[in-house]
């Protein structure tokens, strides 16, 4: 199998077009036909877990994001909609991990979610400190959707 040829940097002055994601970790199901796709969760140096993905509304219909999906804790509520209640159950080391925050409160995860139009997506994240080591699976939990097990790379 050989590999793509490397694409030019832009010279033209566009942007080189961004690489899809390839990899799917798992798909969450959500209210009005919404779906998240879990593209990498990955763990990095400084003791954090990024899960990326992307948010597609699959109705006919335009698509509202669920309040619901910021969670129920003040702080995250009062800096909009956002992925803030999104959570990672770790069954076997008996752990629930919530998304972090920064030092105003406000959820590192996509922020300023409102509404989807029918077959429209975004790209989306969530930050949580990461499990240990041991740990390679884990839950990811979002109000609203079915949860779905991960691999942690």
């Amino acid at each position: 199998m050989s590999s793509p040829a490397p694409r030019p940097s832009g010279q033209d002055g566009k942007a080189p077009p961004s690489a899809e994601p390839t990899e799917v970790l798992a798909v969450l199901k959500g209210q009005e036909g919404l779906e998240l796709t879990v593209n990498s969760a990955q763990r990095d140096a400084g003791g954090f877990l990024t899960v990326s993905g992307v948010l597609k509304n699959t109705s006919g219909d335009v698509a509202v994001v669920s309040s619901h999906l910021s969670g129920d804790e003040t702080e995250i509520i009062k800096h909009g909609n956002s992925l803030g209640g999104a959570t990672l159950l770790d069954s076997r080391g008996k752990k629930r991990y919530y998304v972090l925050r920064d030092t105003d409160g406000r959820p590192l995860t996509t922020t300023r979610l409102s509404s989807l139009d029918s077959g429209a997506e975004t790209p989306v994240f969530m930050q949580f400190p990461a499990p240990p080591p041991a740990t390679t699976e884990v839950s990811l939990q979002l109000p609203t959707f079915t949860p779905a097990t991960i691999k942690l790379s």
